[in-house]
């Protein structure tokens, strides 16, 4: 098995080198842990959980019932897209290479930065929802008031755990995501059978999950339930994160795109299991609505105090599992991007740690980039305090739209490539939709733009002022930095996407 593996190791180095990469990064993963850091990342305990108040707000229980399976199937779709794309082009870039082969180096470096704007986003959000839920935990215990500056001081803290985790190895944290794909699954079934048997007040029948034209906001129930969606749509991010650890998969063509399909139908169903039972077990749906954290109310609710309390430390851990996988594929995106020159001082962020084999200086430059945009929106709360959307809410709007334009993006250029007749069914990796590629690509396409309007409309506005920002300095990025400095990956630089996508013949010749 050993040396099967060695072999299998030598071909996916040879694979690499003709994209014109050196194997820098310990190629060590096998196809459950890249499942894992993809499944991991999505974290039904955390997105679902952390944002369950949003979707109960706005479209009441059918929120749940209906809204989770319809964002569900239209991310699989967009999963589908991606995972074909992984395996014709495996490399850590990911979405940047992607879009850079299929258009041009302009396309690559503008997909990378907006990428990286949801990266930072979707960290930022992650950690911070382990930071609302601890926050308050810990403040029950040590006879604290938690407030938005305690949640930001144990936000800090767990970005500084996950930052030293990651610097250390990726084979730790291989064996923590590992651990965290079955501690989820198993988690999830500890909620699900709690709320089954030991609800204080027992469960409401099963139609309950799909009542829908109960709204708790202001808003006329069909624009208040689509405002809602975003709490299924942020917890189905960051499935890329098999793609950016790629170089670090054994026999990546199969199992990356296998990992990013598979984390997003798990997800589906383990998700839906879970909501459902907690749904169920609402005693008071106006009062759940209306609390600072309606999980923690709801769980609390149902299961009493110190049992509550205990489930409620279990999710907690699964999030910080989420949020601990997040920085690592963060930061491999950092790595990919600056070993083309693609940010300012990129030598610094290509780096990678002799002793331990990880882009040690990418991965706190993305604990810091998170810290400040939380930073940012406490301070903007402190200046305007009658701001009433959440930190979570303006952090998950800004990752929804910064990833899934990403996600878009190469998508979009694979149409135009295949129009072209420059993208074909030979040049396609072992993964594939075979003719069914380009009806899926559209269908995804149509939906990534569905979303990305409806995350930044009001009530998300902030979230769509940050973004502007954002694009604005981008744009001035192009003019100060990109045709100075930046030169596209090497792989385009290389060869063309004729010759680099014949794997095949390649490797026989």
């Amino acid at each position: 098995m050993s040396q099967t593996t060695d072999q299998q190791r030598l071909e996916d180095k040879k694979d690499l080198n003709r994209f014109g990469y050196a194997q820098e990064l310990l190629r060590s993963m096998g196809g459950f842990s890249n499942f894992a850091i993809s499944f991991s990342v999505i974290s039904i305990l955390t997105g679902a959980v952390s944002l369950y108040g949003h979707g109960l707000l706005y479209g009441g229980p059918g929120m749940m019932g209906f809204g989770w399976p319809l964002v569900a199937l239209f991310v699989i779709l967009v999963a589908a897209s991606m995972a074909e794309l992984a395996s014709a082009i495996p490399t850590a870039g990911a979405l940047y290479h992607w879009a850079s082969l299929l258009g041009n180096k302009r396309w690559g470096w503008y997909t990378a930065w907006i990428n990286l704007i949801g990266q930072i986003g979707i960290v930022a959000g992650i950690d911070y929802s382990v930071a609302l839920f601890a926050d308050p935990l810990l403040a029950s215990v040590f006879g604290y008031t938690s407030n938005d500056t305690t949640t930001l001081i144990v936000f800090a803290v767990i970005l500084l755990s996950h930052g030293i985790l990651n610097h250390v190895g990726i084979r730790l944290v291989a064996k923590f995501n590992d651990i965290s794909a079955w501690y989820h699954i198993i988690i999830v079934a500890v909620l699900v059978v709690s709320l089954a048997f030991f609800t204080n007040s027992g469960l409401k029948p099963i139609d309950y999950i799909f009542q829908v034209g109960e709204t708790f906001s202001d808003k006329p129930y069909a624009f208040a339930f689509l405002i809602g969606l975003l709490q299924a749509q942020w917890t189905f991010t960051g499935y890329d994160a098999s793609a950016h650890t790629i170089e670090e998969t054994i026999n990546p063509r199969i199992r990356a795109p296998w990992g990013i399909f598979t984390s997003v139908a798990y997800s589906f169903v383990f998700g839906f299991i879970m909501l459902v039972f907690v749904t169920l077990s609402i005693q008071d749906a106006s009062a759940a609505a209306g609390a600072s954290n309606a999980f923690i109310y709801v769980i609390t609710e149902a299961l009493g105090g110190t049992f509550g309390n205990t489930i409620l430390w279990l999710v907690t851990l699964a999030m910080w599992f989420c949020g601990l996988s997040s920085i690592t594929s963060f930061s491999r995106m950092m790595y990919a991007f600056s070993r083309d020159k693609g940010m300012p001082f990129s030598k610094h962020w290509a780096q990678i740690s002799r002793k331990f084999r990880t882009p040690a200086k990418a991965i706190w430059l993305a604990i810091i980039l998170s810290f400040v945009l939380a930073a940012i929106d406490y301070i903007l709360k402190l200046i305007n305090p009658e701001n009433t959307v959440g930190t979570i809410v303006f952090m998950t709007a800004i990752s929804v739209v910064g990833l899934y334009v990403a996600y878009g993006i190469p998508m979009l250029l694979r149409l135009a490539a295949q129009a072209k007749g420059k993208f074909q069914p030979k040049h396609l990796g072992p993964w594939n939709l075979g003719k069914y590629g380009r009806f899926i690509n559209v269908l995804s396409l149509l939906w990534i733009i569905f979303i990305s309007v409806l995350m930044v409309i009001p009530p998300n506005q902030n979230a769509g002022y940050a973004l502007i920002g954002m694009f604005v300095l981008l744009i001035l990025m192009d003019f100060l930095y990109y045709n100075k400095h930046f030169e596209g990956p090497q792989a385009a630089l290389k060869t063309s996407i004729k010759d680099i996508l014949q794997r095949e013949k390649e490797l026989e010749s």
